[in-house]
């Protein structure tokens, strides 16, 4: 059994798993910067400056003591208040619509760089043509 776990670890289909797992997360990465650092800036300024991540609904009362902002969604959540961060929502769906969109590119270039694959003769080829020549000459 553990020959045979070598032997499908050894197989180059996990390994080019494993490959495009750690790209995809670091392609992650870089998109959910390109999102949150240049697209949702300008989205906002578009909007009149709306910052979507600063959109939420308080669900729950805020604890004793807290001296933070009432309008600052991360150090709500930090304090344990209950909220409906709708605006991360949007946020998230905008870096997979992005994410999705350039994934959609890439597979496209790639489809277009890989050579198809000329279709069969209908019938045999010149080296089995070639053969029966020599083997009809072997015959006589």
């Amino acid at each position: 059994m553990l020959n045979e776990f070598k032997a499908f670890i050894a197989k180059g289909n996990v390994l080019d798993l494993a490959v495009a797992v750690i790209i995809g997360g670091a392609f992650g990465t870089i998109v959910t910067s390109l999102t949150q650092d240049v697209i949702m800036p300008v989205v906002g300024a578009i909007f009149g400056g709306l910052d979507f991540s600063a959109l939420f609904v308080r669900l729950g009362p805020v604890p004793e003591g807290y001296a933070g902002s009432m309008t600052d969604y991360a150090a709500l959540k930090e304090a344990g208040v209950a909220m409906l961060g709708y605006g991360a929502f949007i946020t998230a769906a905008i870096n997979f619509v992005i994410l999705a969109f350039i994934i959609f590119l890439l597979v496209r270039l790639a489809n277009r760089l890989i050579v198809k694959k000329e279709e069969a003769p209908a019938g045999p080829s010149e080296e089995v043509l070639l053969l029966r020549d020599i083997r009809d000459s072997l015959k006589k």
